[in-house]
């Protein structure tokens, strides 16, 4: 089985490069042979029993991403049993592995095609290749049930979906007063974001709201805000005492004892599938504010606190600051019993071994080589 379509594992990257990871490294130690495509310039190297194969990129501007995807297609198109391909920007690519007999996979991640951030013909573009998947996939993956019923209801003649989600994992956080107190941070006493900087997210809502509150805890954003956008620019623009912006942290230990030590953890995503940092918040058993939508609802149940507006998530805040220990206590342990019982990652590993041993059996003219 070969996984394309993310930047490469370990992860440092984002939620793909985690996915990847988790999945190519669970299916490894059932027994299957798995190499990970990855971005880069040399020989093949093993991580973990999984073989990471590097393709260099093209320099060729915004389309070097699309171009990277078709360039791993070529080189994976008869080499494998199943071609597993993350996100479905070059999904007219797909069709090379097919021609070659080769099963393939796509990933639809969230409504790729709904984020602001495109330019309009990006986005109509993304719209059709949602569709050029559905038509030219052997199966299709969605990481949350409300994707599969968007999926299925657009498309029912398209390939088949199947709703596995991700899986959650955390390093266990070790001298958190002492960490937090190198960024002059203190346990319980500030709110945390750990996203991309990007509308869909609600940073600029969740920073309004914040400011809004004027409560005593600082806001802790922790991701790249140095980037040349209009959407950056104004964040950074947000910047004073009360808010705090870490910039990118790739360090599990530094994640691990910020997530551990925020009084919340501020969800704003709004148009992904079931979002890994989502459930790693849930996983140190985060007291979780989050977006009022359909992934957020399917993903928190009943042990999240929401909100829809810069208004609503002040009450919130302020709830939050209010809140006693026991319910606070209540809560964590709410969302840690909810990534227990559904979030497991052997239990994904699991399900897509399962799904992989049944789709290479309707492909007998091909070799165990998954």
């Amino acid at each position: 089985m070969a996984i394309l379509g993310c930047r490469g594992i370990p992860a440092r990257y984002g939620g793909f490069e985690t996915f990847a990871d988790h999945l190519s490294r669970g299916l490894v130690a059932t027994g299957v042979d798995v190499t990970v495509y990855a971005e880069g310039d040399g020989p093949d190297i093993f991580y973990d029993g999984v073989r990471v194969r590097y393709v260099k990129p093209l320099n060729i501007g915004p389309a070097s991403v699309i171009a990277y995807d078709v360039q791993c297609l070529w080189h994976a198109r008869q080499s494998f049993d199943v071609v597993y391909m993350l996100g479905y920007g070059a999904a007219w690519a797909c069709v090379l592995p097919r021609l070659w007999g080769t099963r393939v996979w796509m990933n639809m991640d969230g409504l790729e095609w709904a984020r602001s951030k495109w330019h309009p013909i990006v986005r109509a573009y993304l719209r059709w290749m949602e569709w050029v998947m559905s038509a030219v996939s052997d199966h299709v993956l969605a990481d949350a049930e409300a994707i599969k019923v968007h999926y299925d209801n657009r498309y029912p003649s398209g390939a088949p979906c199947t709703f596995i989600p991700y899986g959650a994992h955390g390093v266990s956080p070790d001298r958190v007063a002492e960490r937090l107190a190198r960024l002059d941070l203190t346990v319980d006493g500030y709110f945390l974001i750990v996203a991309r900087m990007e509308p869909e997210n609600h940073i600029l809502e969740i920073i309004e709201a914040h400011q809004q509150w004027g409560g005593p805890y600082p806001l802790v954003v922790v991701g790249d805000h140095t980037c040349h956008n209009d959407y950056c620019r104004r964040l950074r623009q947000c910047d004073a005492p009360s808010v705090r912006f870490l910039g990118s942290i790739y360090d599990p230990a530094e994640l691990a004892a910020l997530r551990g030590g925020a009084l919340a953890y501020i969800h704003g995503h709004s148009v992904g599938g079931t979002n890994p940092s989502l459930l790693e918040a849930m996983w140190f058993g985060s007291v979780v504010i989050a977006h009022d939508n359909a992934f957020n609802r399917e993903v928190l149940g009943d042990s999240g606190l929401f909100f829809d507006s810069p208004r609503s998530l002040v009450t919130t805040l302020q709830d939050v600051h209010d809140m006693d220990v026991a319910s606070r206590t209540r809560l964590k342990a709410s969302t840690q019993a909810v990534v227990n019982q559904k979030y497991q990652w052997t239990k994904v590993v699991n399900d897509y071994l399962s799904l992989l041993v049944n789709d290479v059996a309707r492909s007998p003219s091909r070799t165990a080589s998954a």
